[in-house]
């Protein structure tokens, strides 16, 4: 689970209901017919805006969020070297056992292609034309909760100002101004806090994981190019760790990946 998400959004709630609780009372910021028009005139914008398959998988979506980032720039660095070194003592063919085992589809695929004699020109061409088509599809994704974003506060106004024209029929009796402009201004409010508290902060965190995988592919694309040329473990060390923030770089060893080790254990 990504911890920073959940106690983000945990916090957020939890500040502004302390903030309502300290001030009035939860029931008055409850009001249904405001959240239908705000969540659902927000949603019925979207999907006028987007094909309905990818507004089907806003949930899916979010729960990735919520979910830890499934690549470890480390661990794949270290699989590299240690692949590097086994491919340095038994030869490229060698490493077709290794594939079955690797979990990154990414890995797979260019470790593929350097078994099957692709050329490095090759290699890159097809693993950076992926990279170009997944960034596509994380866009769409980013785009779809910013557009959420901005119909929510727009949907918002739209249900105050249906308060206000309700309210204004009623002005021959003072007494119902004040209780209508608060239902009316329920609206804004929703609306604030679906696209503010929600809808960008998940854009924004879909964009951070995007930018964060593609590091990783790039690490990949160099290191398997580099395996290929049979280049030393120890400079494919050097140059995959500087995809890495210097804090992490002390992380990988700067002899052998964690795996390297099985593979020296077998050599005797």
């Amino acid at each position: 689970m990504d911890i920073a998400t959940i106690v983000g959004i945990l916090s957020g709630i939890g500040f502004v209901l302390f903030g309502i609780l300290l001030g009035s009372s939860i029931g008055t910021f409850i009001n249904i017919p405001s959240l239908l028009i705000t969540v659902g005139g927000s949603v019925a914008a979207t999907l006028m805006a987007f094909p309905l398959p990818e507004i089907l998988k806003i949930s899916k979506i979010t729960i990735k969020v919520i979910k830890a980032g499934e690549h470890n720039a480390i661990e794949t660095i270290q699989t590299l070297i240690a692949y590097a070194e086994k491919s340095r003592r038994l030869g490229l063919l060698s490493l077709e056992s290794e594939i079955d085992e690797v979990k990154d589809d990414f890995l797979r695929t260019g470790m593929r292609l350097v078994i099957d004699g692709a050329n490095p020109e090759e290699i890159r061409d097809i693993l950076e034309t992926e990279i170009e088509f997944m960034s596509s599809r994380h866009k769409r994704a980013q785009d779809l909760f910013l557009t959420l974003a901005k119909y929510a506060p727009a949907f918002g106004m739209i249900g105050t100002l249906i308060g206000l024209i309700a309210m204004l029929k009623t002005m021959n009796d003072p007494s119902t101004i004040g209780p209508s402009m608060a239902v009316s201004l329920i609206t804004t409010f929703y609306g604030s806090i679906m696209a503010n508290l929600f809808c960008m902060p998940i854009a924004g965190k879909l964009k951070t994981r995007t930018a964060d995988e593609i590091l990783v592919k790039r690490a990949i694309i160099e290191g398997v190019i580099m395996i290929q040329a049979q280049v030393n473990p120890r400079f494919i060390n050097q140059k995959l760790v500087t995809f890495l923030p210097p804090a992490m770089r002390k992380s990988i060893s700067e002899k052998k990946g964690k795996k390297a080790l099985e593979y020296e254990e077998a050599k005797v």
